[in-house]
Formats: structure tokens, sequence, C-alpha cells
């Protein structure tokens, strides 16, 4: 047997458990969810990466996040796409037709797109080239060192949220405080989520945070004075 026959057995094996193990245990959640439609109080948008699990950091189940992914946790400016983006269409779904209470951009360390953007990608890699492009402001005069890389993640986080404000029907919603933002930068050797403090302007490990977050935001000022905005 091939690896790759392997591991799609393996994915079936997991399909089968999922219907006799997990299923029976939870098959009134789910039929509550298709009879009743789902009602998440959250939109999370994080990166794909495969080590950032959504459901396991927030301790979470079906129904409860709508969730888009996409490299980097990056957010189009509004209008900029016109509407032929899976990102902003979610925004645009979750704000207006599930009205979520709160919106998450979830950034983490060692984020290959974070990387990628300072070391470049093939240049087979047209779509992502150009996506890339949308974290180019929070890219520092730098060689991407560790330290160069989490700050430029956080940026990242912070400029994402600050698109977030383009969007008219977040910010009507986010001045109507029917809506709240958040940003988290998720450290995954340390196993700890930092949440962007807009009051003081920097990222608080959650274990010391008072709250996970709130908006509107301000431009980010950084230590050095720098100041990050769209």
């Amino acid at each position: 047997m091939t690896g790759n026959a392997a591991a799609n057995d393996a994915l079936l094996l997991r399909l089968r458990c999922f219907k006799s193990d997990y299923f029976p245990l939870h098959q009134q959640r789910f039929q509550d969810l298709v009879a009743e439609g789902q009602h998440p109080k959250t939109l999370f948008i994080g990166c794909s990466d495969s080590r950032l699990v959504p459901y396991l950091l927030t301790g979470t189940g079906p129904g409860e996040l709508f969730i888009v992914r996409n490299v980097g946790a990056f957010i189009p400016p509004y209008g900029g796409s016109h509407g032929l983006h899976g990102t902003t269409a979610a925004i645009e779904y979750a704000v207006l037709s599930l009205n979520v209470e709160r919106i998450v951009v979830c950034g983490h360390s060692q984020c290959g797109g974070i990387r990628a953007a300072y070391e470049g990608v093939p240049d087979e890699a047209v779509a992502l080239k150009a996506w890339l492009k949308l974290v180019q402001e929070a890219l520092l005069p730098v060689q991407p060192s560790p330290e160069a890389l989490r700050r430029t993640e956080q940026r990242s986080v912070v400029l994402q949220l600050e698109r977030l404000m383009g969007y008219p029907m977040v910010r009507r919603a986010v001045e109507a405080e029917t809506l709240t933002l958040h940003g988290w930068h998720y450290v995954i050797e340390e196993g700890e989520i930092h949440i962007f403090d807009a009051q003081h302007g920097d990222f608080v490990p959650a274990s010391l945070a008072s709250n996970c977050g709130t908006g509107p935001y301000q431009p980010y000022v950084e230590h050095d004075g720098q100041v990050i905005c769209d």
C-alpha cells in the first residue's frame, strides 16, 4: 500500500468513527441546528495553518463559530476585490445575515505566510504573491529574525482589524455597540493566546488579560513610535 493510499484509508476510518462514535453522542445537537438553523455569535477569521484549531482553542462546538480561514488571516480592503473574494463575502454574510456579536482575527506564531511575505514565494504562486501584498504595511524594514516575525505577526492582526473598520456594515455595528472586534495572536509553542488591548496598544497574554478584546481600534503605535494604519 502506498503512503497516499494509507493516508486515505486513515481518513476513511476517521469518517466512520465520527458516524459511529461521535455523532450518536451529539445527534440531538445536530438535529437542532438543522431544525432551528445556525446562530453563531462569533465570526472567527484565522490562518489556514494546520496547527491552529479554532474549536480546540475556544472550547466551542458545532454551531458556535462561523469560521473563515486563509493564508495569514488577512482581510482584503472593502470593495477592493469587487465582491469576488470568499473572505469579504463571509464577513458580509456573518454581519448582515447571521448578526454575529463579535469578530475575532487570529494570527499565530511561526506563521508561514508572514515569513513568505519577507522571503518571497515561487514565481508560479501568482495568487499567493498577490495575496501577500495584504500584509505589506505590517512588514518591518529588517531581516526576518524571530523577534521581527513575532512583531510582524502581531502588527498584521491589528492591520486586519483596522481593515474591518473599513467595511460599512462592520463600522455601523461597532458604532451601534452590537458588534465587538477582537485581535488574537496564538503562540503555538506556549499554548497561549495573546489578546490585543486597544486601550494600551499592546498584546496581553489571555492568562493576564481582563477581557478577550474590544473595539473599535485606533492606529497601533509601536514602542518605537511607528504608527501602523491602513
